[in-house]
């Protein structure tokens, strides 16, 4: 039933983010009635929403007052560089109605978004508008820093002195890697348009010296040649042949002894604990025609095939992890 039901505890939390609650909250905690005039709430519904947000987790109520949870302060408060909810509102506005199709989707094998029915592909809309794209690839920062802040910290830089993140989106893997490791430059490599983006994130951490923008497209071009290549929540976007494809771009870009580091939410090689990977996954089938996600044994299976000498995988956080290949 809580499975089955999952979707009023989801929608719930996502309206409290598309009425950005945790961002009014950080600023001033409230009672019900000031938070009902606030955020425009119906007498009818304010308490019960606000007390299952309570129930659920993310709020706190003392004396009458409800304020964010240390979590919800740090990853929901959109002032903030940790604010997870970009993701969130991208899910609150395309892919909970897109879910709803979830069975014609594991019945034809079709994705389910913008594209099923002729209208434009959410990545050809979404790169035509600036200020949307800025949002989206700010939401990308979000869901990949724990994972970035590992990378930069456990992975042996002493050994390397450049490296390139492809499909860089705002830069942030490229600037945490940066911070951690002063000795390393690098590139960020994205399509064209995301090169003002990353180059005003990059100014903002003072890193304009050590990293540089490339544009392009991985389809049409080499990669920039480093000693390390990284690609985050990218492969699984493409069918077996298109990530093979990349994989073998990597490898070329890289010199005997570099590096090419994945990481994404693998399934486990048993595919029976990490639920998020599976259900990326299915994600996937909604909003792609051939991606998928896919274990760290399928990943070092591919690595090895393309030339990779040595392969090995290290969870990061939550249900990210990495697979290195070494040339």
């Amino acid at each position: 039933m809580q499975v089955g039901l999952g979707f009023w505890a989801s929608k719930t939390l996502l309206s409290a983010i598309e009425m950005e609650l945790f961002t009014e909250l950080a600023r001033h905690p409230g009672d019900l009635k000031s938070l009902q005039g606030r955020l425009g709430l119906h007498s009818r519904s304010a308490h019960d929403f606000l007390d299952a947000l309570v129930a659920l987790g993310f709020l706190e109520r003392r004396d009458g007052t409800y304020r964010n949870t240390p979590a919800t302060d740090l990853f929901l408060d959109k002032r903030k560089p940790e604010y997870l909810g970009g993701m969130l509102e991208m899910a609150n506005s395309r892919l909970y109605g897109f879910w709803g199709n979830l069975t014609e989707g594991l019945r034809t094998g079709q994705l389910q978004n913008e594209a099923k029915g002729g209208g434009t592909p959410f990545f050809e809309a979404l790169y035509a508008d600036p200020a949307r794209l800025k949002a989206f690839l700010r939401a990308m920062t979000g869901l990949s820093r724990s994972a970035a802040l590992a990378i930069a910290a456990e992975f042996p830089w002493k050994d390397h002195q450049s490296f390139v993140d492809v499909g860089t989106a705002q830069g942030d893997t490229a600037v945490q890697v940066a911070k951690a490791n002063p000795h390393l430059s690098g590139t960020g490599f994205d399509l064209p348009e995301v090169g003002p983006i990353f180059e005003e994130y990059v100014a903002e951490n003072g890193l304009a010296g050590r990293l540089r923008f490339e544009g392009g497209s991985f389809f049409d071009r080499d990669l920039p040649k480093a000693d390390v290549v990284t690609m985050g929540h990218i492969l699984h976007d493409w069918d077996l042949a298109e990530k093979k494809m990349l994989i073998k771009k990597a490898y070329d870009a890289i010199p005997a002894g570099g590096a090419f580091i994945i990481y994404e939410a693998l399934i486990d090689d048993d595919r029976s604990r990490n639920a998020f990977g599976l259900l990326m996954s299915l994600n996937m089938l909604i909003e792609t025609p051939g991606g998928f996600d896919y274990t760290g044994a399928d990943c070092q299976g591919w690595l090895t095939e393309a030339g990779f000498r040595q392969t090995w995988v290290k969870q990061l956080a939550g249900p990210d992890s990495m697979v290195v290949g070494i040339k």
